[in-house]
């Protein structure tokens, strides 16, 4: 049964990974392109995570997953303000 759930969370992680990317993909400028991206991709890791952690037996493993779905939600919301905010800036030089 555990192994079943498992599957379903990474099968819908894999979900919000490709809706993420088509919104990517089909959204029309870089503000609505990063918000789309950043939430399916934040909800897709911690599917992606929740699913590894219910196959992997080693409490240890699965505190490393843990650690690096963290560090990856950061990096996402780092990356992010940075991209948005090049944005802005080149959007103010343009008039």
């Amino acid at each position: 049964m555990i192994d079943l759930m498992a599957i379903l969370s990474i099968f819908f992680g894999l979900f919000f990974f490709l809706s993420g990317s088509i919104g990517l993909l089909r959204l029309p400028d870089i503000f609505t392109r990063l918000h789309a991206l950043a939430k399916a991709d934040n909800i897709g890791l911690a599917f992606v995570t929740l699913g590894i952690i219910m196959l992997e037996p080693n409490i240890l493993n699965d505190i490393k997953v843990v650690i690096i779905w963290l560090l990856v939600m950061a990096a996402s919301a780092i990356s992010s303000h940075l991209v948005a905010r090049r944005a802005l800036r080149e959007d103010r030089n343009d008039d």
